[in-house]
């Protein structure tokens, strides 16, 4: 299963966003208020709307970056942001990124990838981490589909693909996930 960039601009055009909570994931914003160094270089990759972007952004990082292969919801962020730097907004394939960062936030992409690029994606997190640097975020602990995104999975299956790049790897059950997530969300903290 791929998704183009024509499959995810349809979502975005015709309002089949379900997975957009129109502001930042609850586990995220308790997560980013405890962070001090503003210098740091963060990725959210597949980022969509981006409301996680928009939260850093506007409370003083300045070092954000979001990935999509969505043109429509880069322009979504432009349009609500508009002074987010758009050398930030990054048009492309995660998988075609070759920076390195501080941090790579999770929210939403993993469980929309095809699982057949989970490993890749594993992979892929490894080469773009400077060492030490962390992939914080949410993952699904849920059945939900087979065919099209988002898919679920859960902790065990995650560790697999996780365990072979990361020195310091915690999955646990969200506490304060948005209410209609409740139950369905591991947050998870991974070391390089």
């Amino acid at each position: 299963m791929e998704f183009s960039a024509d499959f995810w601009n349809n979502k975005y055009e015709n309002n089949k966003i379900g997975w957009d909570l129109g502001e930042v994931s609850p586990p995220l914003k308790t997560y980013f208020n405890q962070l001090e160094n503003k210098q740091i270089k963060i990725l959210i990759p597949g980022g969509g709307n981006s409301y996680e972007a928009e939260y850093l952004y506007k409370n003083g990082f300045k070092n954000v970056f979001v990935v999509d292969v969505s043109k429509i919801a880069l322009d979504n962020i432009k349009k609500r942001v508009p002074d987010f730097p758009e050398s930030n907004l990054i048009y492309a394939n995660f998988f075609d990124v070759n920076d390195t960062f501080d941090l790579v936030i999770e929210q939403t992409f993993f469980c929309a990838i095809s699982p057949e690029l989970r490993s890749k994606y594993a992979f892929k997190m490894n080469s773009i981490l400077k060492p030490n640097a962390k992939l914080v975020g949410l993952l699904f602990d849920a059945v939900l589909n087979d065919n099209h995104p988002p898919f679920g999975g859960s902790k065990k299956e995650y560790l697999s693909y996780f365990e072979p790049y990361f020195t310091s790897i915690k999955m646990e059950p969200c506490y304060n996930s948005f209410s209609s997530r409740q139950g369905m969300e591991l947050f998870v903290k991974l070391i390089k």
